[in-house]
C-alpha cells in the first residue's frame, strides 16, 4: 500500500471511532450531582427516573461533518452524515465525504463496515468491548449502566468539584480543579452532558480526547440533544458536528440493520 493510501486509511479509522463515541457519549444525559460518590449516583437515579414516561423507539439524526487539518486550525475536508439507531442496540451510520461513501453497521456488539467500492466486511470489536450504541438512548438504561460506562472510560465517581461552562453552572465528575488530563464528564442539571474527556487509543499511541456538546434542543419530554458536537485530540481540533435535525420514532425498516442486506446494497 503506497504511504498516501495508508495514512487516508490510517485517518479514516481514526475520524471513525471518533463519530461511534461521538454518538455513544451524545446520549450519556444525567442531571448534575452535588458531591460525591453517593451524589452522583442519586442525580443519576434521579434522572433516570425523571425519563421513565419517555419513549423512543428510533433516531434518524441529519448532520454535517467538518475535519481539520492536524495542526487543529484549518478545515480540511467536509462531508454529510446520516445516524439511523433502533432500539435493542442497532446502528447505522452512512458517511459521504469528498464523494466517498462509507457505511458503519453496529448490531448489539457486531460491527460491520461497507466501502465506497462496496466491499463488505465485519471489522473486530475495539478494545473494552463494542460501541455501546445502545446507550445513545438512555431512557431503557439504569443508573448502574450509564455510571458503569463511565468507569469504563476511566471517570472517578468519588471526584468532583462545580465549575461553570459557557456561562452555565456544571460540575465537573472524575477531576479535581486544574486536573485537564484526566478522565472527566462535566454535567449541566438542565442538558445533561457539556463535556467528556476521556483517552482512547489509536494507531499512534493514546491521546487525551476531549469531547464538547452545546447547542442543546428539547427532544422529548426532558432529554435535551446536542446540535454541536467537537473534537480536540492532545489540545487539537480535529473534528466538529453540526447537526442539521433529529426525528424520532420514523418507523425505520429492520432490513437497514441487516449485514446481509448491506452487502447486497448497490
Amino acid at each position: 500500500m503506497i504511504p498516501e493510501r495508508r495514512a487516508e486509511c490510517q485517518n479514516n479509522r481514526i475520524v471513525w471511532r471518533l463519530v461511534v463515541l461521538l454518538v455513544t457519549l451524545a446520549g450519556l444525559t444525567a442531571g448534575a450531582p452535588a458531591g460525591g460518590a453517593t451524589d452522583v449516583r442519586a442525580a443519576v437515579e434521579a434522572f433516570v427516573a425523571r425519563l421513565a414516561d419517555v419513549s423512543i423507539a428510533d433516531l434518524v439524526i441529519e448532520q454535517t461533518l467538518t475535519l481539520y487539518h492536524p495542526d487543529g486550525r484549518h478545515p480540511q475536508s467536509t462531508g454529510e452524515q446520516r445516524v439511523l439507531f433502533k432500539v435493542p442496540q442497532r446502528q447505522r451510520i452512512e458517511q459521504k465525504v469528498e464523494g466517498r461513501r462509507e457505511v458503519r453497521l453496529s448490531v448489539g456488539d457486531r460491527v460491520w463496515v461497507r466501502q465506497a467500492d462496496g466491499k463488505t466486511y465485519e471489522v473486530p470489536v475495539p478494545q473494552g468491548g463494542g460501541e455501546r450504541t445502545y446507550l445513545l438512548v438512555p431512557f431503557r438504561r439504569s443508573a448502574a449502566d450509564l455510571l458503569a460506562e463511565w468507569r469504563a472510560r476511566g471517570v472517578r465517581e468519588d471526584v468532583s468539584h462545580p465549575t461553570r461552562l459557557a456561562g452555565r453552572p456544571a460540575l465537573v465528575i472524575g477531576a479535581r480543579p486544574g486536573e485537564r488530563d484526566v478522565p472527566a464528564v462535566w454535567f449541566d442539571r438542565e442538558y445533561g452532558v457539556l463535556r467528556f474527556v476521556t483517552r482512547e487509543r489509536f494507531p499512534k499511541g493514546p491521546a487525551l480526547v476531549d469531547i464538547t456538546f452545546s447547542e442543546h434542543r428539547p427532544l422529548r419530554g426532558g432529554f435535551h440533544f446536542p446540535y454541536r458536537q467537537e473534537v480536540f485530540v492532545d489540545g487539537r481540533l480535529l473534528m466538529r458536528i453540526t447537526v442539521r435535525s433529529v426525528a424520532a420514532d420514523t418507523g425505520l425498516a429492520d432490513a437497514l440493520f441487516d449485514p446481509e442486506a448491506l452487502a447486497r446494497e448497490r
